[in-house]
């Protein structure tokens, strides 16, 4: 691994990870997929290499949330922390939000923004990109 190395984790502390290198795909996620899976109006994503991505403490429980990817979260307190898509094996996207610093990895736009639900104002200074 390679680059900047970002460090961040579950809520309880359980599971941990490190993500090195250049994020890309910044996004703040609106897909009916993503908010239900986090029980919010949207979530911020953050994608890297998976070879720049690896957990250093615990063991993340793995749900196929569909046909076409997994999501990783801590069994204890249920954070999630990773989406892997079987189209993409060699990149995982990181919920930006479970960060120790997720300022460092602000959402560069907002993807799905018409599957969004109403009362979710879209951020101005971020671009929509679907």
């Amino acid at each position: 691994m390679t680059g900047p190395t970002r460090i961040g984790g579950c809520f309880c502390g359980k599971v941990r990870y490190e993500a090195q290198g250049t994020p890309f795909h910044e996004t703040l996620c609106h897909c009916t997929d993503c908010r239900r899976a986090a029980g919010a109006p949207a979530i911020a994503w953050f994608s890297v290499g998976r070879a720049e991505f690896r957990f250093t403490a615990g063991e993340p429980r793995v749900f196929r949330s569909s046909d076409r990817a997994i999501r990783r979260f801590c069994p204890d307190c249920g954070t999630q922390l990773t989406f892997e898509a079987d189209a993409l094996p060699d990149e995982v996207d990181v919920t930006a939000a479970s960060l120790d610093e997720p300022n460092e990895v602000p959402p560069r736009d907002h993807s799905h923004a018409g599957s969004r639900v109403a009362w979710d104002e879209l951020s101005p200074t971020i671009r929509v990109r679907s």
